[in-house]
């Protein structure tokens, strides 16, 4: 029987090549003091060494270049947000004040947003933002040349003052609430039903007090109530009966803040046909049932007033 070639050896399979195949997966701790080799080792930011669990913190392998990954990734947010701050972003370093005189908000902020006017062309805080709240038909908006928004408040004011003026002289022909009576006994039936109306503060002794009609005046100054019946001290000086006067009618009065000419209000008495002195004593110029007008922008009292 011939004999047969013996079968040449067959590969033979080496796990040891296996095992380098999955050395090539993960890594061996790099601390000098450790060589556990780690599926997923932890790679170290800051020195970019790979570590083990127990060893992945900078503390724990004592990182030779300790903090840079966190010194390094504040700068770059410190970066990010000085690069946005100006658009995404506003601070109150780069915020602006509220375009209402009398308001010192800051706008443009992350508490408060600022809202821009397309008629007057200004920026006002969430408060003033509406047209009537910073009286936006008496401004001139930013770019346009004075005086093309029609007639200012000066000139609004002198007109009503004119208006009132020829009203006194008419001998009381549209008075509000009711023509003077003619006689003393029709004026003292209208006087009671004036006091049976009025309001004002109890405080007033009944002997000192003087009961008046009192109207705002509508196209110098606005008001919740146009008008009304409201009893004084006699006592008192047209500047106090000013106040007490605005506050019955809700009308915004700046008198005492030092306002200019353009916003302080007046007191026109219609019966005398003039505007009244703040020092005057209303016993002295005033009597029972007379009639007040509150203007606002009319100036001072002239000599021909």
């Amino acid at each position: 029987m011939a004999s047969s070639d013996p079968l040449p050896p067959s590969e033979p399979h080496s796990f040891t090549a296996m095992d380098k195949e999955m050395l090539n997966i993960g890594g061996t701790c790099q601390y000098l003091t450790c060589d556990s080799y780690d599926f997923l080792p932890f790679l170290c930011e800051s020195c970019r060494g790979r570590f083990c669990q127990d060893h992945r913190t900078e503390a724990g392998h004592k990182c030779a270049h300790a903090g840079e990954w966190a010194a390094k990734r504040l700068q770059q947010q410190a970066n990010r947000i000085s690069t946005t701050s100006s658009g995404l972003k506003p601070t109150i370093h780069t915020a602006t004040q509220c375009s209402h005189p009398q308001c010192k908000t800051l706008i443009d902020t992350l508490k408060s947003v600022g809202v821009a006017c397309s008629t007057c062309n200004r920026k006002y805080c969430l408060k003033h933002r509406i047209p009537e709240d910073h009286d936006c038909k008496n401004i001139i908006p930013v770019g346009a040349r004075r005086g093309a928004r029609g007639p200012s408040q000066a000139d609004k004011a002198r007109t009503a003052l004119g208006r009132l003026k020829l009203w006194g002289k008419e001998k009381q022909a549209a008075v509000v609430p009711k023509p003077k009576p003619s006689t003393a006994a029709s004026r003292a039936v209208a006087l009671n039903q004036l006091k049976r109306t009025a309001k004002g503060d109890d405080k007033v002794p009944l002997e000192k007090r003087i009961y008046l009609h009192v109207e705002a005046e509508a196209n110098t100054t606005t008001s919740k109530l146009p008008k009304g019946a409201f009893w004084y001290n006699k006592t008192w000086s047209v500047g106090r009966l000013l106040d007490d006067a605005a506050r019955g009618l809700q009308v915004q009065n700046v008198n005492n803040r030092g306002a200019g000419e353009e916003e302080r209000l007046r007191v026109f008495h219609v019966e005398g046909g003039r505007l009244l002195e703040f020092g005057e004593k209303a016993e002295d110029v005033l009597v029972q049932g007379n009639t007040i007008v509150l203007l606002r922008g009319v100036g001072p009292v002239s000599a021909d007033a």
